[in-house]
Formats: C-alpha cells, structure tokens, sequence
C-alpha cells in the first residue's frame, strides 16, 4: 500500500503559504510507515520546531489500475475518507531553498492521519461538492470545499496513474485547503466530513 499527496490543489493555499501555481498536480509519496496508528496521539518529531495540520479528503482505490482515461477514473473507488498531511514547515523551507525533496518534512514516522472510517461515495452525492473541516481545541481552523479543487478527484486519478500503477487499497490525499497552521503539545484536532466526524487526536 503507497500513499499518493497532491500538494498545491487549493488557490487559497497556494496564496497563503506564497507557492507558485503549478501547470499540473503536485505529486510527492509518504510510506505506509507515516500512518498515525490508531488512537495514537500524535508526537511532534524532536527534529522540527514548526508543524502544521493540513486536512484533506483521501480516497482509497478498489481496483488496478494504470493509464486510467479520466472518464473511467470513477470505477477506481468507491470510499471517501478524511484525514491529515502533518508537514513539518520549517525543513520542508529548508529542502526548498535547497531543490531537495520534500519526504523529511512530510513522511515522517505519524505523519499522515487516516480516518478509521471511510463513506461509501454513493451516500456523500456530488464529490466535487463534498464539505469537510478540520477543528483545532474546537474552533473552526480549516473549510474546505472539494469544488475549490484545481484537479478534482477523477483528474488525479488519471493524471498519477500515468506515473505510478495504483493497487487495491492505495490512498490518495487530494490536497488542503487554507487555514493550515502550526500544533503544540495539548492541542486536539478533530476532523469533519460531510458532518460526519472521521477523526479525533491529540498532539503531544
């Protein structure tokens, strides 16, 4: 199972951290390893002074697949969940500034949240209309709509398929919209989709 992030897919995103707005998807891996183990509060690495939530909609694949045509792209899922791409800013500045990979800031050891649910997609209707949240110590921190995506869901498919060949249970984070910020040992984040709440953890 890989783990497939597309950064850069929200324009207010792309504005706040002050990215350039790129010609086609974002791409970048995290390992199965990143996974925040269930119930498992989240431990803030001793090798960054600076990390951010960034809440995204996640898909799981269901089927192989390769060189997907985006019109079939909806026949490669059928689960919606949600979850969080914990990106440790400052060395994700400092690989930047360097042209180096972006994986130490990004895919470290509890870096990526999974939603222990996912929603069958025919019970949420319209995906490129799907609201999701992100609560930090209960007050609203992120609002994200999946209409405000640059690529929508079936576009991704179709655009990392050429790349990389997707397997049954694969996971795709589609990107944050604004609003991320930095967590501090105490704070709880609690995640929202289509009023559901998908996830709950503490940071430490």
């Amino acid at each position: 199972m890989k783990i497939i992030c597309i950064g850069r897919n929200y324009a207010q995103h792309i504005a706040e951290l002050e990215n350039e707005r790129p010609s086609e998807p974002v791409v970048f891996l995290k390992p199965d390893t990143a996974i925040l183990l269930s119930k498992q509060p989240f431990f803030i690495p001793e090798f960054t002074n600076d990390v951010h939530h960034e809440v995204e909609v996640i898909v799981k694949i269901n089927r192989l697949g390769k060189h997907i045509d985006q019109k079939f792209a909806h026949k490669y899922y059928d689960e919606i969940g949600l979850g969080i791409d914990f990106t440790a800013r400052d060395v994700q500045q400092q690989c930047k500034e360097k042209g180096l990979p972006w994986e130490k800031a990004k895919s470290f050891d509890g870096a990526a949240v999974v939603s222990q649910q996912f929603i069958k997609k025919e019970e949420l209707g319209d995906l490129n209309n799907l609201k999701f949240e992100l609560f930090k110590n209960d007050t609203l921190q992120q609002e994200g709509d999946t209409s405000h995506m640059l690529w929508d869901i079936d576009a991704i498919i179709a655009h990392v398929s050429q790349y990389f060949t997707l397997k049954i249970g694969d996971l795709i984070f589609t990107g944050t919209p604004a609003g991320v910020s930095q967590v501090v040992p105490g704070d709880t984040l609690k995640g929202i989709l289509a009023n559901r709440e998908m996830f709950h953890i503490k940071v430490k």
